[in-house]
């Protein structure tokens, strides 16, 4: 079931969006060679109590994972896609970081995600990361009323071929409904045919996510249950937004 929001009820979801954005925006900050990645999550959790919200992912048990997540957001490093548990490593001079954070706010959720490099950025990192920055804005401008679920993923899907990057994660996992819950219908994939899918209509709330690679090798499951990593090692990157549907056009809610 898709649930159609309010004005009044849109205007909550940017409220918890902008926490997110404080929150993505200060870890990202603070990430510098060196520093350990527990710190990371530490700092999302001050941020995220200080706006009087609570984590999303916190104690999260999704069907495929063992174990409730452990962290307040997700850490994923270099050949790490998506799901990164924060831990006692520290970065390094030259990683390749998305950082995914969810919080609740008065009742309603925010998601987003941002990926950057740390200290030197190589050429080939950063391309990864402007594609996938892209795609999302792709997949974003292509959520109109009257498109269809399918527009979004052949908008993502579009801009990473154009340059030659593939969806790390295939049609497992990918964008989602949010609301009154993280994750709520509909699925929304990184890739699609046009003219096929739901209908978009005003008051929908999305979070559109692609997840890039420059190796279509696919991912596997690392020995936590929960990080997703590419089966060959190669890098990728993540960029995320909440969004609304509205006559207007698409309105980011997780916007700084």
């Amino acid at each position: 079931m898709v649930e159609i929001k309010t004005t009044g009820e849109l205007q909550a979801m940017r409220e918890a969006g902008r926490v997110v954005a404080r929150t993505l925006q200060a870890v990202a900050a603070h990430a510098t060679p060196g520093t350990p990645i527990a710190e990371l999550d530490d700092l999302a959790a001050t941020t995220i109590a200080e706006a009087h919200a609570t984590s999303a992912f916190t104690g999260y048990q999704p069907g495929f994972a063992p174990t409730p997540y452990p962290a307040v957001i997700c850490v994923s490093v270099n050949d790490a896609i998506v799901h990164g548990i924060p831990g006692r490593s520290r970065l390094r001079d030259g990683d390749l970081v998305s950082i995914d954070c969810g919080v609740y706010l008065d009742g309603w959720a925010g998601d987003s995600a941002i990926s950057f490099t740390v200290g030197t950025t190589h050429p080939a990192d950063r391309h990864l990361i402007d594609t996938t920055r892209q795609a999302l804005a792709a997949g974003i401008a292509a959520a109109l009323p009257g498109n269809r679920i399918g527009d979004i993923g052949h908008a993502i899907q579009t801009v990473a071929a154009r340059d030659h990057c593939t969806d790390a994660v295939a049609s497992d996992f990918g964008g989602h409904g949010i609301g009154r819950h993280m994750h709520e219908d509909p699925h929304v994939p990184n890739r699609g045919r046009p003219g096929r899918g739901m209908i978009l209509r005003p008051g929908m709330t999305l979070a559109i996510e692609p997840m890039l690679s420059r190796s279509p090798a696919g991912y596997r499951v690392a020995s936590d249950g929960w990080t997703l990593r590419t089966t060959d090692g190669s890098r990728a990157a993540h960029a995320e937004h909440t969004i609304a549907i509205t006559d207007d056009g698409p309105l980011i809610l997780t916007a700084p």
